[in-house]
């Protein structure tokens, strides 16, 4: 069974399509539990986390989601992103020959032309993870976020898709 791991900040919005796509793998019995990391929200991300039934944990970001997951393989997502219908039979194929972490594949209207890709900010985790618990605790040890325990890990493809999170606009404030 599998542990969905979310990592949040004031993504209350955000959160709810991401838990929407998951209630098929919870109906089916492959997803055990959604672990929300919130690491400092001023909204209401808690309670979307709450109503939907998840796992909140208020501190300590991802790395004690880890901690505190039950399943053995982690599904790492970012808040927005959004897994498209028949990523459970892969994921549960993945998981029961594979050691290797994986990504799912970009969903047709969410992929980006090559020369954006170069020059934007790739996000390591804008194609999801599923990595086994181990390996994810390992990991955690000298990152302190999802995305850094998702950046540069060698990763099997799989032949599920996803909608990838829009980028996130970073609020500055005035001088």
């Amino acid at each position: 069974m599998l542990s969905v791991l979310i990592e949040t900040r004031n993504d209350e919005e955000a959160l709810a399509r991401t838990l929407a796509s998951l209630i098929g793998g919870a109906v089916e019995g492959v997803v055990r539990e959604v672990i929300v990391c919130d690491t400092g929200s001023t909204d209401q991300t808690h309670r979307v986390a709450e109503h939907a039934g998840c796992q909140y944990v208020a501190s300590g970001g991802v790395v004690a989601g880890i901690r505190q997951a039950k399943g053995d393989w982690l599904l790492l997502l970012e808040p927005g992103a959004r897994l498209v219908e028949g990523w459970i039979d892969e994921v549960v194929a993945h998981t029961a020959r594979q050691t290797m972490a994986a990504r799912f594949s970009r969903a047709r209207g969410s992929r980006v032309p090559f020369l954006a890709r170069v020059f934007s900010g790739n996000r390591a985790l804008a194609d999801g993870l599923v990595i086994g618990k181990q390996q994810a605790a390992a990991a955690a040890k000298s990152a302190g976020s999802a995305e850094a325990i998702a950046r540069g890990r060698a990763t099997k493809r799989l032949d599920a898709e996803i909608w990838v999170a829009p980028p996130k606009q970073e609020h500055r404030t005035p001088k």
